[in-house]
């Protein structure tokens, strides 16, 4: 019997048998208990190891150290019971389709990014699959799924995972994880993971007590001491998680979050001995792709190989142009977001090196246009930016469908990888809330910081109004944020979707065939007016161009047609003696 992967973490499958391996440097002496018995482990180094030749698939396991309280194994592929109880034994026997699955080429991606939990009534993998047929009607071609590693109690966004091999069990069994990721590649969609490489949750982490090494408390995070990937066990730790993914489950890829918040002072740096090791565990031909997300825009991490990272300049630019609002970090986007917004569609990034109010000053980000405008992606919406609202709303809750649909509009069909989050094709009503479900000191804590962190903001200066924020650990938080799948039925909520469908299906037959290698370099962003853009990539063959008027009123100084064939406009082919209407949006390819 073999496993697909054989990392140092975790059971290792025997001719007979397991052996149980765990690192805990800070243990004199550890127990391995399973299945009512217990096994004296040896000691080697920092590692502690028993065979087992009675081990078998489904066996409960658990570990103690120097006498302690069982405690699960930090490389458990599966917790049944929660992220305090035994780990089992998962032997990989899912029957994958004898397909030709190769995954899709990046710059084809529409990204679709979900949280199993809410995506459906259930909150399930399986229920999940009913749904892929209606994503790729959309026009989605690939799934990307917050966080599943395992973390305490029943509801949780999934950055507070604790065991990050182990998919979270309320959501499904491994194969039930399998079974959607065939399902979606037999819908032509690829699945992306996103992992959290830069903190643990606050609850379940057993590491403290047995591996300090893994911390580097003198490193702060906003969530606690910092990993210290400076270590060579720890760093295998995540980088070989990478690999496990996209080998054992066959994800097409996956999103570092927060990778600023990694401290890294060591050459070659972790994030490349992530993406080395989990690009060798890939055992077959196909595309995979790794995203970052980087506060700081840096650009050297596509210069080592990662295929992308999120822009959120996107965002705030048209996040102040839809709502106006410049409190926290929007104020660095209060002064001209329409040119910002163009240069960020037009070249990778708004902030390139210059000075950034919101952060005392400094200099934020690097040069992009260099770059493959594959490597940017970008989005109206996203889990962090509705989820971090003190009521979750969504965009639509924020302005008008003419505004919403004239972002849409120009940042759907540049040559970037669009991602939309989950409901938004039909702008949905249901908030996407801060939910978590910790033990009960915790869950108070956590609570009163959540409506803490609002106090600096006018409209949450009263301790009474802070009060009625949603109680992250309330079971109704979670509920108010499931979709509502049967509201797409709907009037007004039917007519986004409609839109939406049409803005994809324009993508897929005029936009990505045509910009595979398309760089910032190959663009030119002008303006017309306070709030118009006129915008042109050239293309290997031709050329894709687009102008857009982001004002309520009607804007002169626009071209009567656009240079080619127009494929996409929001009022129609023509501008009467260049006047473009209030929020308009027009795209052709020559």
């Amino acid at each position: 019997m073999t496993l697909a992967y054989t990392g140092r973490f975790g059971p290792l499958a025997l001719e007979h048998g397991f052996r149980l391996r765990l690192y805990a440097p800070a243990a004199k002496a550890v127990d391995a208990l399973i299945d009512g018995r217990t096994l004296a482990m040896e000691r080697s180094g920092d590692w502690f190891a028993v065979d087992d030749p009675k081990a078998h698939a489904g066996s409960r396991y658990a570990f103690s150290a120097d006498g302690g309280r069982p405690i699960p194994d930090p490389g458990s592929r599966f917790q049944p019971d929660g992220v305090h109880e035994a780990s089992e034994i998962i032997v990989p026997h899912f029957a994958w389709p004898n397909d030709d699955w190769h995954g899709r080429p990046w710059h084809e991606h529409v990204i679709y990014e979900l949280h199993v939990g809410t995506f459906t009534f259930d909150g399930t993998y399986d229920a999940a699959v009913h749904k892929l047929r209606d994503l790729a009607g959309l026009g989605v071609t690939a799934i990307e799924l917050m966080p599943i590693a395992a973390f305490p109690g029943a509801r949780n966004w999934g950055y507070d995972g604790v065991l990050p091999y182990a998919p979270y069990a309320g959501y499904g069994r491994p194969d039930d994880l399998k079974r959607f990721i065939a399902a979606a590649h037999a819908h032509g969609m690829a699945v992306l993971l996103d992992v959290v490489y830069n903190h643990f949750g606050p609850e379940g982490n057993y590491l403290h007590g047995i591996a300090p090494a893994f911390f580097n408390e003198a490193g702060h995070t906003p969530w606690g001491a910092a990993i210290d990937v400076t270590v060579p066990d720890v760093r295998a730790y995540f980088a070989e998680n990478a690999a496990y993914w996209l080998s054992v489950y066959r994800f097409d890829g996956l999103r570092l979050d927060a990778t600023h918040a990694i401290v890294d002072p060591k050459t070659p740096s972790f994030l490349s001995e992530v993406r080395a090791t989990a690009l060798a565990a890939c055992e077959r031909e196909r595309h995979v792709a790794l995203v970052v997300e980087n506060d700081f825009n840096d650009v050297t991490l596509l210069d080592a190989g990662y295929d992308a990272q999120w822009n959120d300049d996107v965002h705030h630019c048209a996040h102040v142009i839809a709502t106006g609002e410049i409190a926290g970090y929007y104020r660095d986007y209060a002064e001209d977001p329409v040119g910002r917004l163009g240069r960020a569609l037009a070249t990778g990034f708004a902030y390139q090196g210059e000075a950034s109010e919101h952060r005392g000053g400094k200099p934020r980000g690097l040069p992009s246009a260099r770059f493959p405008l594959s490597a940017f992606v970008s989005f109206l919406q996203n889990h962090d930016q509705i989820g971090n609202r003190a009521f979750g709303e969504r965009l639509g809750q924020l302005t008008v469908p003419e505004v919403l649909r004239a972002l849409a509009a120009l940042i759907f069909l540049v040559p970037s990888p669009p991602m939309l989050f989950m409901g938004e094709e039909w702008a949905a009503s249901t908030p996407f809330l801060f939910f978590c479900d910790f033990e009960p000191n915790l869950a108070k804590l956590v609570t009163a910081g959540r409506r803490r962190e609002f106090e600096a903001f006018p409209q949450f200066a009263d301790a009474a109004v802070r009060a009625t924020i949603p109680d992250p650990a309330a079971v109704t938080t979670f509920q108010a944020s499931r979709l509502r799948w049967e509201e797409r039925d709907a009037p007004q909520h039917a007519a986004a979707l409609a839109f939406t469908t049409a803005l994809l299906r324009a993508r897929a037959q005029n936009v990505i065939p045509f910009v595979a290698n398309v760089r910032g370099s190959d663009a030119v962003c002008e303006r017309i007016g306070a709030y118009g853009l006129t915008l042109r990539w050239q293309l290997t063959d031709g050329a894709l161009h687009a102008d857009a008027n982001l004002s309520p009123d009607a804007v002169n100084g626009f071209p009567d047609r656009l240079a080619g064939e127009t494929f996409y406009a929001t009022h129609g082919e023509t501008y009467h003696a260049g006047c473009a209407p209030a929020w308009a949006v027009r795209w052709a390819r020559t």
